[in-house]
């Protein structure tokens, strides 16, 4: 055993010891030492950071944690015994998701306005076709600009095809996007090439992905404007007089290959899809963490409703052909991410008989994340083969050479709306009326009964889920008057959490302390209780501090949310269960909560508005004072992910939380 010791002197000459007694395990032996009887708080905080930055739990516990509660979670594939039964499923599933995911919230008149288009100038093409420019109104007051690629001459029917992009900063002039447009117009394919939220023209803070969340916070999807950006962009197509609605496309890369999974599978129009490297399985990316996904790709509830393995088997019996890449450097690589979807659907085609509807392409040349010309021309075959009866001389499978035609992004930009609303500026608007939650009465005897509405509420918001607590204790040593006991505690089987408990001269009152910064950053308000005669139990929640997940760790928080849960329910749960240890077996039922920081507070106060017997006090530290904060300051879900819980604001705000919480 080591012993080493540390002196720190306070403002009052007191010299104060530790002794850290290090073994090979996790446990630490500690002791205070002061020369004089009470040492002020001032004294205290170096040390106590050296306590409470000891580690409690296992590296890697809490993603083990979150991965099997997610993987618990999604919603599995269903055997379907004939078609009938399928189709019975398939469409209650598109319902379900749009109605519980997709439009969730959603103001009627997002759904119910007609389409908006306004046609701008056009440009020269190349050989046998033209771009139009134009933009679309997404939902009121929100535009986005796009480009139509028309053949110079149309007879009778044509095909429609909507091209969508991913994260690329290109946008609409990424040059194998332009190849494809210029492909399809050449040979009588009506290609509609629309920019993306985020991306070329729409490059804005206001348009960052994480921002849709801004909307979920007001109980509003952020799902819905990138849903119909493209539908809207189908309508646009149908649209057109030249336009044959049996033959309606839709392909992208990446982020465009999501786009494709999700309106294809939704919306029947589609007869044809190809999504390159676009998705795969809520399971999979449970076990390949290069496939999480941003926020559209990962919206509230939809991996409760509906895994995109359904999603794919939702194609059926219509073409699509998914391509994935065997060497790719970003996300979605063929050998883990194809093989379940093609066991999803495969069995679905075989039900209708349609397997040759349902194909593959694997490209290894040059096999990482693209829509080079081999994908491309995997396309052309698909589209040759299903649209054009195998016609090569209709629709050739092999392109010709485009980079002569190939144009700058700025012969491409569209003249931009006189003013256009990104998702901040949404998510403004929808915040002004909000909270919806009732006034407190001035009728003293009806405040339980609005409380009793109001915390039912929050409680339907938050998701709460109280755990059965298993206390393991690590250590415990007491030298003059501290004594630190280090405990891992068991939640329900689902959660390991550590605790830090503190303690001198057998105090009468207890505190439970959280912080942003985790419990290593809580020196100064638990030397503060300690000195003020507290017990203290420093705790780090679910994303917090020990529990923190380093490597993109808001992403596993939308995997929560993803399927059904709420973080910010989880964590408000973990600190009442840890409330429930210490009032019970710990014996400390006067209980004070202490918070540090914007996000603690909001878990504090949620906690204590639910169950204000078990949390009767709270006490905040540099607190956030209203949700709306979050939006004006523009904040995205990557700073503080459990803060944009779904409907939250609409529910409730600090003020009111702080009502509910009073005793």
């Amino acid at each position: 055993m080591t012993c080493v010791y540390f002196r720190a002197t306070n403002s009052e000459s007191r010299s104060v010891h530790i002794r850290l007694h290090l073994t090979t395990g996790l446990s630490i032996l500690l002791c205070l030492q002061t020369c004089a009887v009470g040492v002020a708080a001032d004294g205290l905080p170096d040390e106590l950071q050296l306590i409470l930055s000891h580690p409690i739990v296992d590296v890697d516990q809490v993603l083990t944690d979150v991965r099997r509660l997610t993987a618990a979670r999604v919603a599995p594939m269903p055997e379907a015994a004939s078609r009938e039964a399928w189709e019975e499923y398939a469409d209650a599933t598109r319902r379900a998701v749009l109605d519980r995911v997709v439009f969730r919230g959603v103001p009627p008149e997002w759904r119910q306005a007609g389409l908006g288009v306004e046609m701008l100038d056009q440009i020269e093409g190349g050989p046998g076709y033209h771009i139009r420019k134009l933009r679309y109104e997404v939902i009121p007051g929100t535009w986005v600009p796009a480009l139509l690629y028309l053949p110079d001459k149309v007879t009778g029917k044509r095909p429609v095809f909507l091209n969508v992009n991913g994260h690329d900063a290109s946008g609409k002039a990424a040059e194998y996007k332009q190849a494809r447009c210029i492909h399809m117009a050449r040979n009588g394919v009506i290609a509609l090439n629309t920019e993306w939220f985020g991306m070329g023209q729409l490059a804005t803070a206001g348009f960052a992905h994480g921002r849709m969340n801004q909307l979920d916070l007001c109980g509003t999807s952020g799902l819905s404007l990138f849903y119909l950006a493209l539908s809207r962009g189908l309508d646009l197509l149908l649209s057109l007089d030249q336009a044959d609605p049996e033959r309606v496309g839709v392909a992208g890369l990446s982020g465009g290959g999501w786009q494709t999974i999700l309106i294809s599978a939704l919306d029947t129009r589609v007869s044809l899809c190809n999504p390159v490297a676009g998705y795969s399985s809520f399971r999979t990316r449970i076990d390949n963490f290069s496939d999480l996904g941003d926020s559209e790709q990962t919206p509230v509830d939809l991996g409760l409703t509906a895994d995109y393995s359904q999603l794919t088997a939702l194609l059926a019996p219509r073409a699509v052909l998914l391509t994935y890449n065997e060497k790719d450097d970003c996300c979605f690589a063929a050998a883990h991410a194809l093989p379940p979807l093609i066991d999803a659907a495969g069995s679905i085609y075989r039900l209708y008989g349609t397997a040759d509807r349902l194909r593959t392409h694997v490209n290894s040349d040059p096999g990482t994340h693209n829509f080079q010309i081999d994908n491309r021309q995997a396309l052309y075959r698909m589209i040759r083969d299903h649209w054009f009866s195998g016609d090569d001389a209709a629709f050739p499978g092999i392109e010709a050479p485009t980079a002569a035609e190939l144009k700058s992004a700025s012969e491409l930009d569209v003249a931009p709306a006189s003013s256009s609303r990104d998702f901040q500026a949404v998510a403004l608007g929808l915040a002004e009326s909000l909270p919806r939650a009732e006034h407190r009465p001035a009728d003293t005897a009806a405040v339980e009964t609005w409380r009793s509405r109001e915390t039912a509420r929050l409680h339907n918001v938050v998701g709460l889920r109280r755990y059965s607590v298993t206390a393991e204790q690590l250590t415990q040593e007491t030298h003059s008057e501290t004594t630190v006991t280090l405990w891992r505690l068991k939640l329900g089987g689902d959660w390991t959490i550590p605790v830090t408990e503190l303690s001198r001269n057998s105090p009468a009152k207890a505190a439970l302390v959280i912080g942003d910064r985790g419990r290593s950053a809580l020196s100064q308000e638990i030397a503060a209780l300690l000195v003020s005669g507290h017990r203290v139990f420093a705790v780090d929640p679910l994303f917090i501090g020990e529990l923190t997940i380093r490597e993109r760790g808001y992403l596993w928080a939308l995997m929560i949310a993803t399927v059904g849960e709420r973080p910010l329910g989880l964590q408000a749960g973990q600190v009442l269960s840890v409330a429930d240890w210490i009032a019970g077996p710990r014996g400390m039922p006067e209980l004070s909560l202490v918070t540090s920081g914007p996000n603690s507070s909001v878990i504090g106060l949620v906690a204590a508005a639910l169950d204000r017997t078990r949390i009767p006090r709270v006490e905040t530290h540099d607190p956030l004072t209203s949700l709306k904060q979050i939006i004006e300051r523009g904040d995205s879900v990557e700073q503080s992910p459990a803060l944009f819980c779904f409907g939250l604001l609409e529910a409730t705000d600090v003020p009111l939380l702080r009502e509910l919480a009073a005793p």
